[in-house]
């Protein structure tokens, strides 16, 4: 075991907590930005921005029950509305437990849903669960650099294999079809807060963060005590030789590039929505009639020209067809203003013939 005493007792319990807050952080940025192109869309699709506002409600709503039954405070009475969620506990408990619930309600929304997902992807994936230490790390594995090193694998086996599922995926089958529709119910979902009926009720990312600085400060002696368990877990690991420690941040490292994808994923379809708003008339349809039609013909087409990659091609031009379509029937801004020019020059041709008569 190489590295210094100080490196190894200090540092390195630090090294997958601040991995996994970085990506947390990320996942932050990624529903900020969601909620800015929700905000662009409202005015044209309040009822699907009413939806999304639903599911994230619930989710913190869920989160919070949770925390409750953890805590074993109870639950007396569950209300979900699509601007309001409340659960009311049966015992007032404060201390810890009260701490505990707030954790659930301000944290949970970001990783539990996507604990669900998880689950379900381990019954899917055939790999990326492998939390097996490189050789190469074996004689660092204990020090800052090695730590973040492990997680840094453990993430990106993950993510590799994740990734190549959606790559691969089959829409012809109902397990595959479903988990899609519950990543992308996710990724529209997991705003622990809403955005307000009116403006001045819209709650940004500097919200989030000092919901969650005043839980953080609000009791600073309990994130001590977090902090001496995951050390104490730490050293755990490092006398009985074991990674539990790399494998359990890990994990929730998983949870949040699952959650990030979710949110990659909704804001495209988002995106896609914005676009078609761009095309007028009832030509809008075409577009969402486009994706199921040219998914069927490719699947069709590559039943005869057998590949192993004819699903993530079928995909692929289902998706390439879907753009070409949106950009032929947007009309161009420039045309317009092209036109408008036409009939003023033909407009002043006229009054300068009439004129001259």
């Amino acid at each position: 075991m190489d590295g210094s005493i100080i490196d190894i007792m200090l540092f390195a319990p630090l090294a997958t907590i601040l991995g996994v807050l970085l990506f947390w952080f990320i996942q932050l940025l990624f529903i900020q930005s969601q909620k800015y192109l929700l905000e662009k869309i409202r005015k044209k699709h309040e009822p699907f921005c009413r939806f999304t506002n639903y599911l994230g409600i619930l989710f913190q709503t869920i989160c919070q029950a949770l925390g409750y039954t953890v805590t074993k405070r109870g639950i007396s009475e569950i209300y979900v509305s699509v601007n309001y969620g409340k659960v009311a506990p049966k015992k007032q408990k404060k201390g810890i437990f009260e701490w505990i619930s707030n954790v659930f309600l301000f944290i949970g929304p970001f990783f539990i849903p996507a604990f669900l997902l998880l689950i379900c992807l381990f019954f899917i994936l055939k790999n990326g669960f492998d939390t097996t230490i490189p050789a190469h790390l074996l004689e660092l594995k204990y020090t800052f650099g090695g730590q973040l090193t492990i997680l840094g694998v453990n993430l990106y086996n993950f993510t590799a294999s994740f990734l190549n599922f959606l790559a691969n995926i089959d829409l012809f089958h109902p397990v595959h079809l479903g988990f899609l529709f519950l990543l992308i119910f996710l990724g529209l979902g997991i705003r622990p807060s809403y955005l307000g009926e009116k403006k001045i009720d819209k709650i940004d990312i500097l919200y989030e963060l000092k919901n969650i600085w005043q839980l953080i400060t609000y009791k600073p002696a309990y994130i001590v005590s977090l902090f001496l368990v995951s050390y104490s877990f730490f050293y755990l690991s490092l006398l009985l030789d074991k990674g539990f420690y790399a494998t359990m941040f890990s994990v929730f490292g998983w949870l949040s590039i699952i959650s990030i994808v979710a949110l990659f994923l909704s804001y495209l379809i988002i995106l896609f929505i914005f676009a078609i708003d761009q095309i007028e008339g009832r030509k809008k349809i075409i577009p969402y009639i486009t994706i199921p039609i040219s998914y069927i013909l490719a699947r069709i087409l590559f039943i005869y020209l057998q590949t192993e990659m004819g699903k993530s091609m079928s995909l692929m031009i289902m998706i390439l067809l879907t753009i070409l379509m949106i950009y032929l029937l947007k009309r161009p801004k420039g045309d317009k203003f092209k036109t408008k020019r036409k009939i003023k020059r033909l407009k002043d041709k006229s009054e300068g013939e009439e004129q001259d008569e």
